[in-house]
């Protein structure tokens, strides 16, 4: 018999099913088989395709029946609510760049890059060969691989005035991605309840790390150029804060770059209160029109604590990243990572560092350098043409972003909404906003698929803002 046969019955036993009770016994094997002319093969794989659709159940040794159709108990989950009581921070919502578009969707929104910015070739030789190897099987120490320690000691050590004694692979922490390595820093150097200077606006993911870690923001004013030296030195002297989180190089999501004078000064006050710089260089394989300078580089007695991650440059899925700290503030992140990953994959560390000591790493990073320069001015071209209402203050030397300011009186969730309504996935700024919002901005990523599109997602933007209004 064909499969055709099989379809017939199917298709028969449908119609059957529909006309009887949940809990009717469906005609016997032998009865369908002298029914339909069909071996008992064609039969048994007919049952099975109704069981499969969900239409009927089998009991072995009884029969096949008409599946009962059983209403749902309503769960009941009140009582976590007094359980769990009050959510701490800014609640427990996922942000909005974490959304996965659906399908002919433009999206704007994501903090990750394309496929094809990423050296995919690299990472899959790299994976293939690291499996190889007994980084598949042992357990790495707590503060990672040692080669791989040495490689993110000497990219910052590359960095280094004379005079100024670089990191060492000691100085080096193997983290699972910079976000884990945040909360760390936050717990163990900064300390619940206590003060953090915070760029405002800044990464949303380290305002919300703060906040689970029971920190309290202390928000610092960031333009295009960075903070202000002297508002940080009254933020220090006003709060009895230790510490200040900023990203100097291509910060998220203004794109704003410190000058090597600003960097100089704003470590100068850090060290005058006997504080430490928290420096998220996130961005430092993006750059476009200008060269990654980490205050790290010129620190050597401490105080500035460095995270570089290559979660953004290599792959999403080698969530591997490196924090730089040196006397007891690298003890006490090392004690805390041990009590909660323990250790990062030797699998991902062998493959990272097998991918960033590959000569073809050095020649990636230049045609990357050209994809986004392409990419980040069709962007802001088209902005600057179909949004003209609109504001872009900077564009951005490196990084993924365009921030973009919005009329006043712009609803930005109502914007949000009426964008995903036309195709087009945009994060409203409020996110990155460690208090209240400066004025109604939005994120822009020109890292994402389809950058023939931006032109179609500006109009559609327009569009929408006319419709918030």
């Amino acid at each position: 018999m064909t499969n055709d046969s099989s379809g017939r019955i199917v298709a028969a036993l449908r119609e059957w099913i529909a006309d009887a009770p949940p809990g009717a016994r469906l005609p016997s094997s032998r009865a369908l088989s002298a029914e339909h002319g069909a071996s008992p093969v064609t039969v048994a794989k007919a049952v099975r395709t109704l069981v499969a659709l969900g239409l009927a159940e089998t009991r072995p040794g009884v029969g096949t029946f008409v599946r009962l159709v059983r209403t749902p108990r309503p769960a009941d989950h009140a009582w976590q609510t007094a359980a769990l009581g009050a959510p701490h921070g800014r609640g427990t919502q996922v942000s909005r760049t974490q959304r996965a578009p659906g399908p002919d969707v433009i999206g704007l929104h994501s903090g990750y890059p394309d496929r094809e910015l990423l050296p995919e070739r690299l990472v899959r030789a790299a994976i293939t060969r690291a499996a190889r190897t007994d980084a598949a099987v042992h357990r790495t120490p707590v503060e990672g691989l040692t080669e791989l320690r040495s490689w993110f000691a000497n990219e910052l050590a590359a960095d280094a005035p004379v005079g100024v004694t670089p990191a060492t692979a000691r100085d080096v922490l193997i983290l699972p991605g910079s976000q884990s390595g945040l909360s760390s820093i936050f717990r163990a150097v900064v300390g619940h309840g206590r003060p953090l200077l915070i760029e405002s606006p800044t990464y949303w993911g380290a305002i919300l790390a703060a906040a689970q870690a029971g920190v309290q923001l202390v928000p610092v004013p960031s333009g295009p150029r960075g903070p202000d030296p002297d508002d940080v030195a009254r933020a220090f002297e006003q709060t009895g804060a230790r510490a200040f989180y900023a990203q100097p190089t291509y910060a998220n999501p203004t794109g704003a770059q410190w000058s090597a004078q600003r960097g100089r000064d704003v470590l100068d006050v850090v060290r005058r209160y006997g504080a430490f710089l928290i420096e998220d260089d996130w961005a430092h394989d993006l750059a476009i029109d200008t060269e990654p300078r980490p205050v790290a580089a010129h620190d050597d007695d401490g105080h500035v604590i460095y995270l570089r991650s290559l979660t953004k440059s290599v792959s999403p899925s080698l969530r591997v990243a490196a924090v730089v700290a040196r006397g007891p503030a690298r003890d006490r992140v090392l004690a805390d990572r041990g009590a909660t990953s323990m250790y990062v994959s030797g699998l991902l560390q062998a493959a990272a560092l097998d991918v960033v000591t590959q000569p073809a790493w050095r020649s990636h990073l230049r045609g990357v350098r050209t994809q986004l320069r392409s990419r980040r001015d069709l962007l802001a071209e088209s902005l600057r043409e179909h949004l003209p209402e609109a504001v872009l203050d900077r564009v951005p030397a490196g990084g993924l972003n365009l921030w973009l300011r919005l009329p006043d009186g712009t609803d930005l969730d109502l914007l949000a909404r009426e964008c995903e309504a036309r195709g087009v996935l945009v994060a409203p700024g409020t996110e990155w906003f460690p208090a209240e919002a400066s004025g109604p901005y939005a994120r822009l990523s020109f890292a994402g698929p389809g950058p023939d599109r931006f032109p179609e997602a500006a109009r559609l933007i327009a569009e929408s803002l006319h419709a918030a209004r």
